[in-house]
């Protein structure tokens, strides 16, 4: 149960180090940035998709589950990465796609069947807006997302073998589990009967056109554990964390065989403590938290919650327990991009994947040639400048993962002041003011850990700020 307080890096492969020139990542990019993350601390990374695809949406349009798409390298690169994480102790996690594959796959030409047609479609509707049916040779095939990215009949026992054998394949290559990709889709109404109008809110956000409806059919089909049951099979007792898009009291059955969940409730709460309290106690009232609050499909933190926050939400994400995901760029406190000359993603994240900042030259020390997407900032933010800073955030995310070893296994969320979120892990008490103004916060333990120089003084907290203190807090 390596995984139960991990802190895990996501790394965006196209964005995280590009080893030969050509201005994309590659996954010996990732390698020659290994040593970064055993410095910071985390215990594994998980790498985006870097599967053979003709990216309609970068990687989760799988063309091949059993290869590395040309852009990243090769199954040796692969292999290579593995063995230089284990070195320094870390470990690989994938991205599973199980409920779509790219429509250039060979499957969708080779198998139709294996995929979820219809004579006529119904009123379901794409997660990125629009009807999630297509016409193709006088009938309709279901795409929850983009048109490019037909869905898998996974009631379909030649569609399981297909796709365990492929979890087996990098399982035995050494990927040390998967993060699960849009699980709560993979399985629908049989009968692909409409969504009835929404009578109450989802709990998440929604496109304006998903919003309509309430979603039963569409998505969370009740025999939605069987088919999670033979992706178990498949990687025995490796991680398996699910982004799973629901609020976190209708989990249960996923959880019966995944380990754990993204906590979407605490990603998309503002940044006021009142919410930020309501979303961890509604989430941790059962067992199977993944803590995120940024990835390649949400905005940066720093951007999300303002610069201003962002090294009290680092220490929020880490001392919280059960698993953590940190995504590339919050460790130095990146911001959002604003997109290039062109377009790559149409649902508009290119802001949220510019490349990683190493230095301070002009394409950050991601490339020696023209990047994909252009950097952010790296004259102002960049690993090079921050890591000898002891009061840089990259500095303060280190000390976190240092500290995060000592924290207690339980989570006590304790009364405050207005606009202060306060919980208390074993003998660590941490406390954040969400708002500009000082609040009071009196520490009694011997402070161990504050966001900015003399954050807590004379009983009070200072705006923007958080500390960590080893005894009570009153």
């Amino acid at each position: 149960m390596w995984w139960q307080d991990a802190v895990i890096y996501q790394v965006y492969p196209r964005s995280f180090q590009d080893s030969d020139g050509d201005g994309t990542g590659d996954l010996r990019g990732v390698e020659q940035r290994l040593d970064h993350l055993a410095w910071l601390g985390v215990d594994a990374l998980w790498l985006s998709p870097f599967y053979p695809s003709p990216m309609h949406d970068f990687g989760y349009d799988v063309a091949d589950y059993k290869g590395v798409d040309p852009v990243f390298g090769t199954l040796e690169d692969f292999d290579s990465l593995v063995a230089a994480a284990r070195e320094r102790g870390l470990r690989v996690l994938l991205d599973l796609v199980p409920c779509h594959t790219s429509i250039e796959h060979p499957w969708f030409r080779e198998h139709p069947d294996w995929y979820i047609w219809a004579d006529e479609p119904n009123n379901w509707m794409s997660a990125f807006g629009g009807p999630a049916w297509s016409r193709l040779n006088g009938r309709w095939y279901l795409h929850s997302f983009y048109p490019e990215q037909p869905d898998l009949d996974w009631r379909n026992p030649e569609v399981i073998a297909a796709m365990q054998d492929a979890l087996g394949f990098w399982v035995d290559r050494g990927a040390a589990g998967y993060r699960v990709d849009a699980i709560d889709r993979l399985l629908k109404d049989p009968e692909l009967r409409d969504d009835p109008p929404a009578s109450e809110p989802f709990g998440l956000p929604l496109s304006d056109d998903e919003k309509r409806f309430a979603l039963t059919h569409s998505r969370n089909a009740p025999d939605t554990p069987a088919a999670l049951a033979r992706i178990r099979e498949a990687v025995g007792d490796n991680l398996l964390v699910g982004e799973v898009y629901l609020p976190s009291a209708k989990w249960q059955p996923y959880l019966e065989h995944l380990d754990a969940a993204f906590a979407f409730e605490l990603l998309h709460a503002s940044w006021d403590a009142a919410t930020l309290r309501a979303a961890i106690e509604a989430t941790t009232r059962r067992p199977g938290a993944a803590w995120v609050l940024s990835n390649h499909d949400f905005g940066r933190l720093a951007t999300r919650f303002g610069a201003e926050n962002a090294r009290s939400a680092a220490v929020m994400l880490l001392t919280l327990p059960g698993p953590a995901f940190l995504y590339q760029g919050d460790e130095i406190g990146l911001g959002d991009g604003r997109g290039g000359e062109r377009t790559y993603d149409r649902a508009g994240r290119d802001r949220y994947r510019h490349p990683m900042q190493w230095d301070a030259s002009p394409t950050g020390g991601f490339t020696t040639g023209e990047p994909w997407l252009p950097p952010v900032d790296p004259e102002r933010t960049n690993v090079e400048a921050q890591r000898e800073d002891p009061r840089s955030t990259l500095s303060l995310v280190r000390d976190l993962l240092t500290l995060r070893r000592l924290l207690g296994d339980e989570l006590e969320l304790l009364d405050a002041a207005a606009g202060v979120l306060a919980y208390r892990r074993g003998d660590h008490t941490i406390t954040i003011n969400t708002t500009a103004e000082e609040r009071p916060a009196p520490v009694d333990g011997d402070l161990v850990l504050e966001t900015r120089p003399g954050a807590a003084r004379g009983g009070r907290l200072a705006p923007h700020s958080g500390t960590i203190a080893r005894g009570l807090q009153g």
